[in-house]
């Protein structure tokens, strides 16, 4: 195919709140991108399930490549896809889809982690991964199917994460794609392949996974059947960093390593790009990941519960009958007085969908604080204690790595939100730069540009970014204040990882 003057390419983007379909517009020197298609997503509760609704996304998807066809007619080279990580579909010997893939929040993994311990030291399982322990993690997701001697897993040929999922519908192909593939704790990053003896101890199946390729992996052009009914041309689909934090890291706008990531949205992914995973006694002490980046990189982070504390908040209160904009909310915490109560994000009563306010004021009130009663109160709480949460994030990375890491880049949705970004400069006194907020987008093209050869390296791929997107700076202020409120949220720490 020959190259136009303005080469087009499609990323789609599914996030755990809203899917996107973005067109990126690269014209040799600078990156334009045009959303032509938004949609929602979420949980669905089925009796005491939840999962993701996988046909609606895959109807989704597809609106997205005739829209997409329709935009950009012949200049669209190829098509790229992200989503979150930890959830999978398992398919029968025929291809067959055999359950809708469950949601990282649902209670089946409750005592997961425990009850892999009593087969494996917890030392163990994390000297084989590198990867932080977290109920929701694909290891405990399958451990739970084990458990319940599920027909479903015995009847399973073929285990594909969100991505590859979609990936194989488009295609036709069925792979594992290897920053989705980090995340789930059953990969062995030094071996780079899937943590074999692992899964046999746990009585995990192995021959359902696949083959793992790397991120920029032309898997095949789209099936002659999806062309045909979306009108898209049989143009490559490429595996960017098909997990959507890979994808954001890829496009933060730097020059240097003397810098933390945080991608914030519905989770704040906070770490530093390394070329080898750093699995010692004080990243597990500490819990810190080790996932899988862009261009032959490991992404050290720890993963925090981010912005779902809002987002719930949001819509518990819409549910009882009030709405109010991101925006609004923010201009209610700023107006709330600072610092009168903490609570501490990981705290696992704040993973499961419900009354996140109600819970706010409960791990207040259990913590013998003052309850903030008013909604601004309660956003303040949760924000102020994010900021928190980033400042001992920070200082761990530091301290692992001996070396200062004086600027935090804030790419992804939360980085519009101001008023957590300047309590991110002043609690952590580094000084925060925020944007692009469609950094997960942005990253999904360069790695489809790379791999299409419109770019000659990642490194050339983030100086475009700088050229072509405005970024915000936020300078520490007075810290005081802040130190005090770190001394206590310290004290409320200790027993979460």
């Amino acid at each position: 195919m020959g190259k136009s003057k303005t080469a087009k390419f499609l990323a789609l983007d599914l996030g755990a709140e809203s899917g996107r379909a973005m067109i990126g517009s690269f014209d040799g020197e600078l990156l334009r991108l045009e959303e032509i298609h938004r949609f929602s997503n979420g949980a669905v509760q089925v009796l005491d399930s939840l999962h993701w609704d996988v046909l609606y996304l895959w109807k989704e998807i597809k609106q997205s490549l005739a829209l997409a066809a329709q935009t950009c007619g012949d200049s669209l080279i190829s098509i790229g896809l992200d989503t979150w990580g930890l959830d999978f579909g398992l398919l029968a010997a025929d291809d067959t889809l055999l359950c809708n893939p469950y949601h990282y929040r649902d209670s089946r993994t409750n005592g997961m982690m425990e009850v892999a311990f009593q087969h494996l030291p917890r030392s163990e399982i994390y000297e084989w991964t590198g990867i932080q322990f977290m109920q929701l993690n694909s290891l405990y997701q399958l451990l739970a199917m084990v458990q319940s001697e599920t027909p479903i897993l015995r009847m399973a040929k073929v285990f594909l994460m969100m991505p590859d999922l979609f990936n194989f519908w488009l295609t036709g192909r069925k792979v594992n794609e290897f920053t989705d593939a980090t995340t789930t704790q059953c990969y062995d990053p030094r071996a780079g392949d899937w943590a074999w003896e692992l899964l046999e101890k746990l009585g995990i199946p192995t021959q359902i996974f696949q083959e793992i390729v790397p991120p920029g992996t032309v898997i095949d052009s789209l099936l002659a059947s999806v062309a045909e009914e979306t009108g898209c041309p049989q143009i490559p689909v490429v595996a960017p960093g098909t997990h959507d934090t890979a994808s954001a890291v890829a496009a933060v706008p730097t020059t240097d390593s003397d810098y933390i990531y945080l991608s914030s949205g519905t989770w704040s992914l906070m770490g530093v790009e390394i070329d080898k995973p750093l699995i010692t006694s004080e990243s597990l002490a500490n819990n810190f990941t080790n996932e899988g980046g862009v261009n032959n990189t490991f992404r050290l982070l720890k993963n925090i519960m981010g912005l779902w504390l809002v987002q719930e908040c949001r819509r518990e209160w819409a549910r009882r009958g009030t709405t109010y904009s991101y925006d609004e909310l923010s201009q209610m915490a700023a107006q709330a007085p600072a610092f009168v109560s903490l609570i501490v994000p990981g705290d696992s009563r704040f993973l499961a969908p419900g009354d996140m306010p109600t819970r706010i004021q409960d791990f207040c009130r259990d913590t013998n604080q003052p309850v903030p009663e008013t909604n601004g109160a309660i956003v303040r709480c949760a924000l102020e204690s994010l900021a928190l949460e980033y400042r001992w994030v920070a200082e761990r990375l530091q301290d692992m790595l001996g070396r200062p890491l004086p600027r935090i880049h804030i790419v992804g949705g939360g980085s519009r939100n101001r008023l957590l970004n300047q309590f991110t400069a002043d609690c952590t006194g580094r000084r925060v730069i925020a944007g692009p907020a469609e950094a997960t987008a942005i990253g999904n093209v360069l790695v489809q540009a790379l791999a299409m050869g419109y770019i000659p390296s990642l490194a050339e791929g983030r100086t475009i970014v700088r050229k072509s997107f405005e970024v915000a700076v936020f300078e520490p202020r007075d810290t005081s204040a802040w130190d005090e409120a770190y001394e206590r949220y310290l004290k409320l720490r200790p027993e979460f990882g």
